[in-house]
């Protein structure tokens, strides 16, 4: 066994930051988590510290070291939240909050932009549609509110990053992004993978404080005062959240498809890159492995998945755990449907005009059937884009599962049950920062491709239990409701 053996590997995401140590036959050794919060200045404004943020990761790197010696540590992976975008200044300062990938401030900004009919360059230049999820529009935003005339950002005094971004730059010092963060900005070019200049003017960017783009595997700087780790322990790899899923569930071929279910949901399968990617679907970076071509994937975007329960259990002022006990003591909803457009609706309808609508109700409408609809709103909406991508990737036999709230059972079996797929859950729920581990492995020697296609994957697998008639009524309902919540919002669909 080489001196240098573990890899520790860090998820820093949308509600904590988790850390793992992983040994070299991919086993998790230990882990750790820090909670991290959000703020809601105004309606459909999400923020979060961007100090916040860096202080979760070392914390929890130095909680998951404790003990151990860090010059076994072969190096540092990273996953990241993605769409959510931070401003700071050449010390290092933040300049404004973090603009989280939940925030709908700039939803009118990408109508505006849609009218003036720039949507088929911004989509076919980066593989994405116009919508406030993703940083473009939240570029403009912070520039016009911090430097409206973009002097400072010009003269280089402002740098404007992904999370990955603002993590390298604490962690390391330099400023860079990873490939697969970049390609969900709206700026980069899907297949040139440089800073599109046509994207950089429809959303007036200066080119000057972006950071420079390099792979997943980088190369990155060393790190430098992180609690726990040696001064010059090496970045290994760096790679969007749900891509290290993707990853990790050794899904790398075309016709496989993986769900992560967290506070909001990716469903994400590999694909090539001049593969035709429905409408209602994005076209992204999967990673980019040293000396390789890159690996693209389509996905399909949901806002609200596990936030759905934590709403309710917060309306209600229980714990999202009481309200999934209270759902599985019903076998059903009892009509009760809930539409969770809490900040629009992600894909396949990339629709941010419409509001959360709940339809059903009745005197005999409780609590549990709430919960219960909350539950079924998450395997509706991943069903929605499980069907739009089939006609990308083909025929999806079976789901791979992931994500926190993938370890309801309750919820895996109504996602079988609706979409009449066999679902396979990971029995490891966080397989983003495992991911980020595995790819780390590879480009540091640790273990090759065909190691990490082997590396064990213990899986639970659900079968559909619902008849086809009644998965076509469960199905009605719910795009009845859909079809409801878009007319009140103005916005029916054809």
């Amino acid at each position: 066994m080489p001196a240098t053996d573990l890899i520790v590997s860090v998820d820093q995401g949308s509600s904590s930051t988790k850390a793992l140590l992983v040994s070299p036959d991919g086993t998790v050794l230990r882990h750790a988590a820090v909670p991290v919060s959000c703020t809601y200045p105004h309606p459909g404004w999400v923020e979060q510290s961007a100090d916040d943020l860096a202080k979760s990761v070392r914390t929890a790197v130095a909680a998951l070291m404790a003990g151990i010696d860090p010059s076994r540590v072969a190096g540092l992976a990273l996953s990241t939240q993605r769409e959510s975008l931070a401003l700071w200044d050449e010390t290092g300062r933040p300049a404004a909050p973090v603009i989280t990938w939940q925030d709908q401030r700039t939803a009118r900004r990408c109508t505006d932009l849609i009218e003036t009919g720039v949507a088929g360059l911004v989509r076919a230049t980066t593989g994405l549609p116009l919508d406030p999820m993703f940083s473009g529009t939240k570029a403009t935003w912070l520039l016009d509110n911090i430097d409206s005339a973009r002097p400072r950002a010009r003269r280089g005094q402002l740098r404007l990053g992904t999370v990955d971004s603002w993590l390298l730059q604490v962690l390391t010092g330099e400023h860079l992004t990873e490939v697969s963060n970049a390609s969900r900005t709206q700026l980069l070019d899907l297949r040139s993978l440089t800073w599109s200049r046509d994207m950089l003017e429809v959303f007036d960017v200066p080119p000057e404080l972006l950071p420079r783009v390099v792979g997943s595997g980088g190369p990155f700087p060393a790190l430098r005062d992180v609690p726990g780790l040696l001064d010059g322990t090496p970045v290994l790899a760096v790679l969007a959240d749900s891509h290290a899923a993707l990853f990790a569930h050794g899904a790398w071929s075309p016709g496989e498809v993986k769900a992560t279910y967290g506070t909001g949901s990716s469903v994400m399968g590999a694909c090539d890159v001049d593969d035709k990617v429905p409408d209602g679907l994005c076209h992204t970076v999967a990673w980019q492995a040293p000396q390789t071509e890159p690996v693209y994937a389509v996905e399909g975007n949901i806002r609200s998945s596990g936030s759905t329960l934590t709403w309710l259990a917060r309306t209600v002022s229980r714990s999202p755990a009481e309200l999934a006990q209270l759902a599985a003591t019903t076998s059903t909803s009892g009509g009760v449907t809930i539409v969770p457009a809490f900040n629009g609706l992600g894909a396949p309808w990339w629709d941010s005009a419409t509001q959360g609508l709940i339809t059903g109700l009745s005197l005999g409408s409780g609590l549990e059937q709430l919960a219960r609809a909350a539950l079924e709103s998450i395997a509706f909406q991943i069903e929605d884009v499980v069907q739009a991508m089939s006609g990308a990737v083909g025929e999806i036999s079976s789901l791979l599962a992931d994500g926190g709230a993938s370890s309801n059972d309750q919820l895996m079996q109504l996602q079988a049950d609706l979409s009449g797929r066999q679902v396979c859950r990971s029995q490891v729920s966080d397989l983003s920062p495992l991911g980020a581990a595995y790819f780390a492995g590879l480009c540091c020697g640790l273990w090759d491709e065909a190691q990490v296609l082997d590396m064990p994957r213990r899986r639970d697998k659900f079968a559909p239990g619902l008849d086809a008639t009644q998965r076509t009524i469960e199905r009605r309902r719910w795009a009845d409701a859909l079809a409801q919540c878009r007319n009140v919002a103005g916005q029916p669909k054809p």
